[in-house]
């Protein structure tokens, strides 16, 4: 089963996660990763959470993963599926898994980011199975 998503909230970007919500409306997942020490960092903020450095670059990630964990909300108007994705760059990150039958899903499954568009010219990173 799969749900639709129209009326999902406008979001109000903070000025350190402005390029990630820019890159969405261009159907690009954008991560940040310190200079200094090298790793990638999610979600968007101007200072390393690893060294603490503000040499931090944006670059556009691959969009694969796999599921890390989820739950299938059943008792919802329309079943949804909540889960956590690990992506191939080494971050995790809350997202939806959707267009997919929600039985069949399973730890570890291979996802693609899918850009789902929504009011206000932002659109959401989604993901459904690879």
């Amino acid at each position: 089963m799969s749900a639709s998503y129209p009326d999902y909230p406008i979001p109000a970007p903070a000025l350190d996660a402005q390029p990630f919500w820019d890159g969405t409306a261009l159907g690009k997942l954008l991560l940040k990763r310190c200079t200094d020490c090298g790793e990638t960092h999610y979600y968007p903020r101007a200072i390393c959470p690893y060294c603490f450095s503000s040499a931090t670059e944006w670059y556009e990630a691959t969009g694969r993963g796999t599921i890390y964990s989820f739950s299938v909300m059943r008792r919802a108007p329309v079943p949804y599926v909540i889960a956590y994705v690990r992506l191939e760059e080494g971050v995790t990150m809350m997202t939806n898994i959707i267009d997919c039958d929600f039985d069949t899903l399973a730890i570890d499954d291979a996802v693609k980011v899918v850009f789902h568009p929504i009011k206000g010219g932002f659109s959401l990173p989604l993901f459904t199975p690879a």
